[in-house]
């Protein structure tokens, strides 16, 4: 059987290239003030994931099915419709930190906003925050 290859990796392309493709003025505007607030709340510097995700920090994972790989920390992704919030969804802290949050919607794995001006960047930096420590307590010695 052929071994998985993941679709998201990290790559040596430019953060800041990347932003300034992004089509809507005021998305590309929001995409530069997360950029600052996952960097400053992180302390990692931004990376790109793939062909469209900017990610900070990294960890290793493996499931009980063997399946293992790289992800990012936390990141986000300027995305046509919605802006993706990549904020771990196995902490239960965060549906609380939600209630806080302002206005989004969730998925599986994602929070979305329209945009930055949506919610409180307080609750924010305190769910990057919440997520970080989660994944490292999951995942130790990263």
């Amino acid at each position: 059987m052929a071994k998985y290859e993941a679709k998201m990796k990290e790559t040596d392309a430019n953060v800041v290239e990347f932003i300034e493709t992004v089509d809507h003025p005021k998305k590309r505007e929001d995409a530069y003030k997360l950029l600052e607030i996952f960097e400053q709340t992180s302390g990692y510097e931004a990376k790109m994931w793939g062909p469209s995700i900017i990610g900070f920090g990294t960890y290793h994972y493996k499931y009980a099915s063997g399946h293992e790989g790289d992800a990012p920390l936390v990141g986000f992704s300027p995305r046509k419709a919605k802006i993706s919030l990549y904020i771990t969804t196995g902490d239960t802290t965060r549906d609380e930190t939600l209630k806080r949050f302002g206005k989004y919607t969730a998925g599986k794995s994602c929070v979305y906003i329209n945009k930055v001006d949506d919610v409180d960047v307080d609750v924010l930096k305190e769910m990057i925050t919440q997520s970080i420590a989660f994944l490292q307590e999951l995942y130790p010695n990263q």
